[in-house]
């Protein structure tokens, strides 16, 4: 297993834990409180933190940071999926499924979008019922919420 560095990032709703190896993120995620950390942060961290605080703050809308998944094929696939939603629209699940080519996929599809380690760089957040409700994030659908509507320019359900 790579070294691992975790960082905290203070956002406006909630605490986000990054875990970074030398090269690329591999988790991030709210959490309910930091853990102590002492530790030199490798170049990523720091790269990672300061594009976060540049979408929270609106200057960002994009992130251009390399990931590595830690997941089965099915899971990469949705999750790279997920990269193809642009900032400020929300597509259904099936919606997400029709994108990775297997439409009949839907309920694996939430699975492995609920099961996203890279919250918010890979934007899961961005995935709704196919009635247009909020349905679950692992952050918690204040935060799904908080999150859409952040990017709201352009929120609104589109058809694929």
């Amino acid at each position: 297993m790579p070294d691992r560095y975790v960082a905290y990032y203070d956002s406006p709703v909630g605490v986000i834990e990054v875990c970074t190896s030398k090269k690329s993120v591999l988790r991030i995620e709210f959490v309910d409180e930091k853990k102590q950390v002492n530790q030199e942060l490798p170049s990523i961290l720091t790269k990672a933190l300061d594009q976060l605080d540049q979408y929270f703050k609106g200057e960002r809308q994009q992130f251009d940071l390399p990931v590595e998944f830690e997941g089965t094929e099915f899971q990469k696939k949705v999750w790279n999926g997920l990269l193809t939603i642009p900032f400020g629209e929300v597509w259904s699940y099936k919606d997400l499924a029709v994108e990775i080519g297997n439409e009949k996929a839907v309920r694996a599809v939430g699975n492995a979008n609920r099961n996203n380690p890279i919250s918010i760089i890979i934007p899961c957040h961005r995935v709704i019922g196919a009635n247009g409700t909020l349905t679950g994030y692992a952050g918690g659908l204040h935060r799904k919420e908080w999150l859409l509507d952040h990017e709201k320019g352009q929120y609104h359900l589109i058809e694929l």
